[in-house]
Parts: C-alpha cells; sequence; structure tokens
C-alpha cells in the first residue's frame, strides 16, 4: 500500500481557539474540515514543510522554533496509508486568510467534534483537548 506523507500542525490564537480549514470542491474529502498542512516534498523536513505549507495556504509565517511535536495520525485509507506529524504553533507573523480558496474557521477545542473531519484528523482531537 502506498504511504502518504503529509504534515498538519494545530494553530492556537491568544484566545486559545484552534483554525480548522475546509476542503474545496475540488479535492479529495471536499467539505470536511482538516487542520492545515499539506504534503511532504521528497528531501523536506516535516517541519519545513509546514512553514512552507502555511505561506501557500494562509498567507502567514512561522519558523521551526515555534512549532511543537503535539502527535501523529497513521491511517489507512481505502488506497493509501497516510502518516501526519501533527505540531502546534501559537506563534507567526500575518493574519490566516483562505489563499487556496478554502474556507478557515476559528473553533474552540470543546468544538472541534462538531465539525465532519478526515478519519486520521479525529483522533487528534482528543490529543488537543487533553494536552492544549
Amino acid at each position: 500500500m502506498k504511504i502518504v506523507f503529509v504534515v498538519a500542525v494545530v494553530l492556537v490564537d491568544r484566545d486559545g481557539r484552534i483554525l480548522l480549514s475546509q476542503r474545496p470542491s475540488n479535492k479529495s474529502m471536499s467539505g470536511l474540515w482538516e487542520f492545515p498542512g499539506g504534503k511532504v516534498e521528497s528531501g523536506e523536513l516535516p517541519e519545513e514543510a509546514l512553514i512552507r505549507e502555511l505561506k501557500e495556504e494562509l498567507g502567514i509565517e512561522t519558523w521551526g522554533s515555534c512549532l511543537a511535536p503535539l502527535s501523529f495520525a497513521s491511517h489507512s485509507y481505502d488506497d493509501f496509508h497516510l502518516l501526519m506529524p501533527v505540531f502546534v504553533c501559537r506563534r507567526w507573523v500575518g493574519e490566516p486568510k483562505p489563499m487556496e480558496g478554502q474556507v478557515l474557521k476559528w473553533v474552540n477545542k470543546n468544538n472541534l467534534k462538531e465539525h465532519s473531519m478526515p478519519a486520521a484528523d479525529i483522533p487528534i482531537i482528543s490529543v488537543i483537548r487533553d494536552l492544549l
């Protein structure tokens, strides 16, 4: 089975809310809410991929020193296996904007379960509620 290596971030604002991004209609799993991030390119470290993805997807900048490992997801979908390190970030420059046509929403950690998410993201909710 093909392994897909992606990275995600739990962006936490000053009020303790977490940013969710809704997958656009032209992508697989469209309409589901997810933590921002994306694929790790060949030769790229997870932190480098996340910094790049945040700039491309949200128009914000952060640094490796602002990314703290939080958890990871390992989940088999029908045609691939997803491996996803998840980081938490509380410091960045800029205001997150939907650079790729996605919908963004700040959510209280206790309300994350109210949002339909990809199967790989769901276990991360408990980690967030327990540790953040």
